[in-house]
């Protein structure tokens, strides 16, 4: 290897590492491969929601066609990569958006091992590549299956960080080009990555302002990083981009760069300048619990972020062990990362990247996958380096080349071992089961492209995918204002959601009629478009949207029906019910909480005979029919027992035991299930059409009413 050049030497290593880890993501293939219910159709589904938003797109470019207002996105940089390499490669589209991640995330360890070998320390480069392509939170989000923007959003930044590392070592001038367009790439991907070029930017703005005012070089690499930064559209800042280099490598337009420098910022402040950092800051770090609008009528909604995991704050083991696998490993990897800076200062520029991941302490654990590969090769360094000191601890050379290996080669086992560990360990299941994918694929049979299906947000990727309709909401669509309305229709009874579900799809509609007019007329002429709930209150005479929604028990007037509405119930909503029931728990006009509904879900019980202890200190007095809260004794209305027969009939014992009962208890035999719920989540369109089949003639169909998940049909 010693007479290899550096080159080859990095194609070698990249080529070994790259190989590793895709291998070492076939491990969930492995284990999962005789497990029917993650496949449909013989194909591996994939295992993140979002995923199926992409997979949408690419399936309806591949289908040279898109529905009007079905928010397909066939313009995103995802759906148009997998669109290219389905029509290139001779494989199904499921397997190609199965294993797209574990190929695209496996390119991490080319930035890494280049970067290295330009600071000449190539064998580092390769210890971090191995790393970083398995450290924890790297993993879980491009993995196998895991089909989402992950699967770049680390790779491009690194390349990044590579070509400004060259350009301000070497000071040529194809970095700046190579920066620039590496910018482009970075921001078609992954639209939210104004923060970290920002940052890169503000790096060398303040080298080149304290250290080195003099070498034109680096306003040069800021000019034209602000013109790849503005916020115009990809061809355009393209357009601009190859202009300017042109331009800069022309010797008699050399005077000019301040002129270009002024144009480019000038041009970056009149096209959003920092408000794209702002805004997201304030929906991960500045959070708001509960949301205004900006209406003629101001409503108050409860915020989604105050509900999703990935944008809560962590602990620091958890956070230490996402990015290294292990705490130790953490620690020394920022020890490592600060001797490597001192000895080669232009590494500083991974000080964004980390900066990112310790975000992660406020933001949430999304974060972390970004101090990644800076930690990996802040704790490889290091090792590196001790090993060569207890290589001069030794007068006998080869005595010491023998130790120093055999520290290499155990130090690198014992920092990827934790990572390996994980990776066995984490064996997260498809979005769907077999069972669900093809209740959805019966839907697709009798639905029509313009029909809409109501569920909460968490499916409405993979509903869309499968079904081809329309939702209200999903994994991006879910503001306070959209999800307001749909935790309503579920949380709420029948009669309440039947009539909202139908206005809710009308007003949609009419919604985006609406956007379409606008687009065709002046700033003056434009009608606003305020949401709907405001909208639906002020339309039917009220001036507080609570009495509006008050009134959906009453017989209003329903808009002319348009398409058909289906509501698609599963089980696995039943563990985030109380999530789903937040977002209607609130008095719209004032924000604050108005009720505090009461369901208590368990699968950890005992029967003791004369009791049935619920744990969580709720206990069940059968001969009294009182549950036993505290020092609380609190009756129960109805005792339910649920089940389905051999030939899955869906069969219901009910009994009352206090007519004046405050609470309900329903026993779901087939999931060794009890539910606790009050008066109110007890009559709840959800509880009522999935836990019990209780549906009102007059407003709903049952369509098909499988273990897994039920779906009915709106009459109205």
């Amino acid at each position: 290897m010693n007479r290899l050049s550096i080159f080859q030497k990095s194609i070698i290593y990249s080529v070994i590492a790259f190989l590793f880890s895709f291998v070492i993501r076939l491990i969930w293939v492995y284990q999962f491969n005789d497990f029917e219910s993650f496949k449909f159709a013989g194909q591996f589904m994939i295992n993140t929601n979002d995923g199926y938003y992409w997979a949408e797109g690419a399936r309806d470019l591949l289908g040279g066609f898109t529905k009007q207002h079905d928010l397909s996105p066939i313009t995103e940089a995802a759906s148009w990569l997998t669109y290219v390499v389905a029509k290139v490669l001779p494989f199904s589209f499921e397997t190609i958006i199965f294993y797209m991640p574990a190929v695209l995330g496996s390119l991490i360890v080319i930035p890494i091992i280049l970067i290295a070998s330009n600071l000449k320390m190539i064998e580092v480069g390769f210890l971090a590549a191995l790393l970083a392509s398995i450290a924890v939170s790297y993993y879980n989000r491009t993995m196998v299956g895991y089909y989402d923007t992950d699967m770049l959003t680390i790779v491009l930044p690194t390349f990044l960080l590579w070509s400004l590392i060259l350009a301000l070592r070497t000071k040529e001038e194809k970095y700046l080009l190579i920066t620039a367009l590496e910018i482009i790439a970075y921001r078609w991907w992954y639209p939210q990555s104004y923060s970290l070029e920002f940052s890169y930017f503000g790096l060398i703005l303040a080298y080149a302002l304290i250290f080195d005012r003099k070498n034109l070089f680096h306003f040069k690499l800021l000019t034209i990083m602000l013109f790849a930064m503005m916020g115009l559209p990809s061809i355009i800042r393209l357009i601009l981009v190859i202009g300017v280099y042109i331009s800069f490598k022309n010797e008699r337009l050399k005077q000019y760069v301040w002129y270009f420098l002024a144009a480019a910022g000038a041009l970056f402040l009149l096209s959003g300048g920092l408000e794209p950092i702002w805004l997201r800051l304030k929906l991960y770090v500045f959070k708001d619990a509960i949301e205004t609008s900006q209406d003629i009528l101001s409503l108050h909604f409860f915020s989604v972020m105050q509900t999703v995991r990935e944008a809560g704050q962590i602990d620091f083991i958890t956070f230490a062990e996402r990015i290294s696998g292990h705490t130790v490993t953490f620690l020394l990897s920022i020890v490592g990362y600060i001797l490597m800076a001192k000895k080669y200062p232009v590494i500083l520029l991974g000080l964004p990247l980390l900066g990112l991941g310790f975000l992660a302490l406020w933001g949430g654990l999304r974060f972390t996958i970004y101090a990644v590969p800076v930690c990996a090769l802040g704790v490889s360094y290091l090792l590196f380096t001790w090993s060569a000191y207890i290589t001069q601890l030794f007068v006998n050379q080869k005595l010491g080349g023998i130790v120093k290996s055999s520290f290499v080669i155990l130090s690198s086992l014992g920092i990827l071992y934790p990572n390996l560990l994980h990776i066995i360990e984490y064996r997260v299941p498809t979005v769907f089961n077999k069972t669900e994918v093809e209740q959805l694929d019966s839907l697709r049979k009798i639905t029509d492209r313009e029909d809409y299906i109501v569920s909460w947000w968490d499916y409405g990727y993979p509903i869309r995918y499968y079904t081809d309709a329309k939702t209200l909401i999903d994994g991006a669509k879910h503001d306070g204002d959209v999800n307001f309305p749909v935790s309503f229709m579920l949380t709420n009874p029948q009669e309440s959601a039947a009539r909202l579900a139908r206005l809710e799809v009308e007003y949609t509609e009419k919604a985006f009629l609406v956007a379409e007019q606008n687009k065709t007329k002046t700033k003056n002429e434009q009608k606003k478009i305020i949401n709907n709930t405001a909208q639906m209150t002020l339309d039917y005479g009220f001036h507080d949207a609570n009495d509006f929604l008050d009134a959906l028990q009453t017989p209003l007037s329903m808009p002319a029906k348009t398409r058909e509405i289906y509501f698609y119930l599963p089980y696995r909503m039943l563990s985030i019910f109380p999530t789903v029931a937040q977002f209607s728990n609130l008095d719209v006009m004032s924000g604050k909480m108005v009720r505090q509904p009461f369901f208590f879900q368990t699968n950890r019980f005992k029967d003791n005979g004369t009791t049935l202890d619920f744990s969580s200190g709720l206990v069940l007095d059968k001969a009294k029919g009182v549950l036993k809260l505290g020092a609380q004794d609190i009756p129960i209305k109805y005792f339910i027992q649920t089940s389905y027969t051999p030939e899955f009939k869906f069969v219901k014992e009910q009994t009352m035991i206090h007519a004046d009962g405050v609470f309900s208890i329903i026993y779901m035999q087939a999931y060794n299930t009890f539910l606790i719920l009050d008066e109110a989540m007890f009559n709840s369109t959800y509880i009522q059409l999935f836990v019990l089949e209780n549906y009102d003639e007059r407003f709903f169909e049952p369509i098909s009413l499988e273990a897994y998940a039920k779906v009915y049909k709106l009459k109205i």
